[in-house]
């Protein structure tokens, strides 16, 4: 998915000279003033260039035969004569910074573009300004995506002094004025200002550095702009880059206490984010400040097998949906088709008409118009709908047994993929059935040593038992219609529940029964049920038993920035891990007593387990930064090495965060406090027996710690990889609808490309499952890990990688993403 949009042109109004000297004197007079509102009728100027000073602008009645280009603004209401040594000065300055690139083309490119017309629209001109410095981008010379960004910074610079009234040199204008401005028009909320005094927020106006804009690249510091910068209704600019992180950490830092530490930790946050050693989840970065909105990406609702509870997991998911949440939901208690009903027999019409109506509601409840909601339904391979459940996407067949929007996920225990091994046969049975006659469910048990444990005893029992009706077919073509499947769509994305279960050091306090949209949160589940609904007066009381309905909230460490040496307070150190991390846990912690929630269960979830989600992306970067190729053991190692630290610090920040806020509410008797968790992972040396007998004391503060989201879009934003994943490839074009424009790889230079050359298709991708498993054993929920593979993979490969994944112990995986790329070409599947 692209986000790499030419900029769109807006109309524009330049204020006259006196309009300037007025705004200039009143912001000179009292610099922490609210910013005035534009005239009704008032938009931004759109020039990337610096205007002409008043004492020097052109006579606009110069006669037309006189001028042989004219400028054009205000919707061609206005002009003024274009001066080609005005705009080589401003390209001069830019090029400055970068004195490497050959200017010379670039220059001819522009002024021919002007010269060659009777008018350009001044929006015209800095949009060609900018694609023609992207369209240069190459190995030898990415620094062009750096020039586009310094001139669309300009750009945004410019409209926001336009419309806040301050000199344009001075980049930034009162962060009070903006606070109260945007609050009046109803973009921001008040909680900032009734927190803070107005003096706080003058010291944190002080905070903010222009100089790390210049950290961004274009298609970065793009998509930041048109997306998550807060905007009027008329989407003017008014809040910029550094305002952005600061006004999330001022948000995220309110109910810190005392306050006279807590400036200290608003200005921790704000290292963090303007430095780009760290990104928050997108609704934290699209809603922190403004009005409305929650602040949680991730939900994973359980649907109970009933009327109730099946529609009302409908409604709650459409909440979700509405406040820009993904949803995953678990269907394995819903009976299967031909189930009996009420004790009437083949009366259920089983999960596939439910799924449908959770894929209407994806697409009916969108976020206000900009994307449709994602929802990802999970089931079980034992359940006798599986089959049908396995074609839901395909583009063949019955078209009403079909649900395209939602995104399937098997929920899948060991005994399967013995069976798959063995290519034994596999038994697929209604879970209600199971339930009338058995009295429990196969899913509420799982496997707590690999190849023993209750699961394989209850599911052995149900075999047995002549009275439980069941499918028999073969485990390996059930195996294959998954992969029918992921060649075709992507999905089904893999759920390896004995290891989740075996691995949750929530085990004391419940199961796990599936994941989220993109599997990355693992965290205990269980069905919200409606208790009784009375009549009292003209009123109807619905009372609710609340399940535990899953909340993650995420932020990710930059690998491409944080893990590299450092200039500190002017000593060289190694990284910021020791210094980040801890501010990090203590932003995600905020967010979960600061959410607004759409869903009550959810909130009621969210304190009880106070689960977090730390994550990563830029892994790829890092390794071309540290001359490592993809498929060697030396990448393995350091991905073992690096999650292991990244996961002592978080574990750590949260004990200390423990001491000083109290232990989430079901500590007691978790993995943490017994100390499995530690013992299960085989950590022996001195530094973690401390650590963990620090734990058994203190507590930690967070029952979940871990997740590595996809964060494709923040990624992008901090200019670097997504995720844990390789790139797609070192350089290539990406088609717009009027042109080309030329991608590169992060920090492409002659001496990482080498380490970049072989792309997202062409790395090994069993070497791929062996960093990942390494990675893995660090992270308490998971991992949203993808394969890339040609179409025409041979089934044989595509099977021995899922055992692989199993076998390395990798708790999910998420798409399957195929390419038509000569199968020749793919090295390590064609050997």
């Amino acid at each position: 998915m692209s986000n790499h949009n030419t900029p769109a042109a807006e109309p524009a109004i330049e204020p006259t000279a006196a309009d300037a000297a007025a705004a200039a004197a009143a912001a000179t007079a009292t610099a922490a003033a609210k910013p005035a509102a534009p005239a009704p009728d008032a938009v931004e100027t759109d020039d990337a260039i610096p205007a002409p000073r008043a004492t020097d602008m052109p006579d606009t009645a110069t006669a037309d035969q006189d001028v042989a280009t004219w400028i054009t603004k205000e919707a061609g209401n206005r002009r003024i004569p274009y001066d080609r040594a005005r705009l080589e000065r401003a390209i001069d300055r830019v090029h400055a910074e970068f004195p490497q690139l050959d200017i010379a083309d670039y220059k001819r490119s522009v002024f021919g573009f002007v010269e060659r017309k009777d008018a350009v629209n001044a929006d015209d001109l800095v949009d060609h300004l900018i694609r023609e410095a992207e369209a240069r981008v190459d190995v030898a010379a990415p620094e062009w995506e750096i020039f586009a960004a310094r001139l669309y910074l300009h750009r945004l610079y410019k409209r926001a002094s336009r419309n806040r009234f301050y000199d344009t040199e001075q980049k930034y204008g009162s962060y009070v004025g903006l606070q109260e401005s945007l609050a009046d028009r109803n973009v921001y909320s008040n909680d900032i200002l009734r927190a803070y005094s107005k003096e706080e927020l003058v010291e944190a106006g002080k905070m903010i550095d222009p100089g790390r804009d210049k950290l961004f690249a274009y298609n970065g510091l793009y998509l930041l702009a048109t997306r998550y910068l807060a905007t009027d209704t008329s989407r003017a600019v008014y809040e910029l880059p550094q305002e952005r992180w600061l006004t999330i950490a001022l948000y995220l830092m309110q109910d810190e206490k005392p306050r006279e530490r807590r400036m200290q930790l608003v200005g921790e946050a704000y290292w963090a984010l303007s430095n780009l050693y760290m990104t928050v989840a997108t609704p934290t970065l699209q809603n922190a400040g403004k009005i409305g909105g929650q602040l949680s990406s991730c939900f994973i609702d359980t649907v109970d097998d009933s009327l109730q509870g099946i529609y009302d997991s409908n409604t709650d998911i459409a909440r979700v949906s509405k406040g820009g949440g993904g949803v995953g939901a678990y269907l394995g208690y819903v009976r299967s088709s031909g189930s009996a009903i009420r004790g009437v027999p083949n009366s259920s019409g089983g999960v596939v008409p439910w799924i449908k109506q959770l894929n209407n509601t994806a697409v009916s409840v969108d976020q206000l118009g900009q994307r449709k909601g994602a929802v990802a339904v999970y089931l079980d391979v034992w359940h006798r709908d599986i089959e049908a459940f396995l074609d839901l996407r395909l583009n063949n067949g019955d078209q009403r047994l079909r649900a395209h929007d939602v995104f399937t996920s098997v929920c899948i225990p060991d005994l399967f993929m013995e069976a798959v091994e063995r290519r034994g046969d596999w038994y697929l049975f209604d879970p209600h059935e199971v339930k009338r006659i058995k009295g429990w469910y196969l899913q509420d048990f799982f496997d707590e040593k690999r190849g023993e444990g209750t699961f394989r005893k209850k599911y052995e029992e149900v075999v047995a038992d002549e009275r439980i009706a069941r499918k028999t077919v073969k485990a390996i073509d059930i195996f294959k219609r998954i992969m029918v499947s992921q060649l075709e769509t992507g999905n089904p994305f893999m759920f390896y529940r004995d290891e989740v279960n075996r691995k949750n050091p929530n085990k004391h306090a419940g199961m796990v029964y599936s994941s989220n949209l993109c599997t990355e949160i693992l965290q205990n589940m269980s069905p919200t049920r409606m208790m009784q609904e009375i009549i009292s007066g003209n009123q109807i009381v619905t009372t609710r038993q609340a399940g535990d309905f899953v909340v993650c909230n995420l932020s990710s460490v930059n690998l491409g920035r944080a893990v590299l040496p450092q200039e500190d307070q002017g000593d060289l150190i190694t990284d910021v891990l020791e210094r980040l991390i801890p501010i990090q846990v203590r932003m995600l912690d905020n967010v979960i007593d600061l959410n607004d929630l759409p869903v009550p269960q959810a909130t009621i979830t969210n304190r009880k387990y106070r689960a977090i989600g730390l994550g990563t992306f830029g892994w790829h970067h890092l390794l071309a930064q540290k001359g490592i190729h993809w498929n060697t053991p030396e990448a393995e190692d350091f991905s073992d090495e690096l999650y292991e630290r990244i996961n002592f610090l978080t574990v750590q920040a949260s004990m200390e965060l423990a001491k000083e806020k109290g232990t989430y509410s079901a500590f007691l008797g978790s993995d943490w406090h017994n100390g499995e968790y530690f013992r299960a992972r085989d950590y022996n040396s001195s530094k973690w027996l401390e650590l963990s007998a620090q734990v058994a004391v203190n507590g930690v503060r967070n029952g979940w710690l871990l997740a590595v989201a996809p964060n494709m879009s923040t990624a992008q934003i901090a200019g670097s990889t997504a995720s844990i994943d390789p790139i797609y490839s070192a350089f290539y074009y990406e088609e717009k609808k009027d042109y080309r424009r030329p991608v590169a790889a992060p920090g492409l230079s002659l001496e990482t490309w080498p380490y970049y050359e072989k792309g997202a298709y062409k790395v090994d991708q069993f070497a791929s499952v062996r960093q990942n498993a390494r990675r893995q054993r660090h992270v308490d929920q998971s991992i949203s890990f993808n394969f890339y593979v040609p179409s025409t993979i041979r089934a044989s490969t595509l099977l021995e990688l899922h055992m692989t994944a199993w076998r390395e112990g990798l708790k999910t995986t998420y798409y399957v993403r195929s390419n038509d790329i000569d199968i020749a070409e793919c090295e390590w599947c064609s050997s």
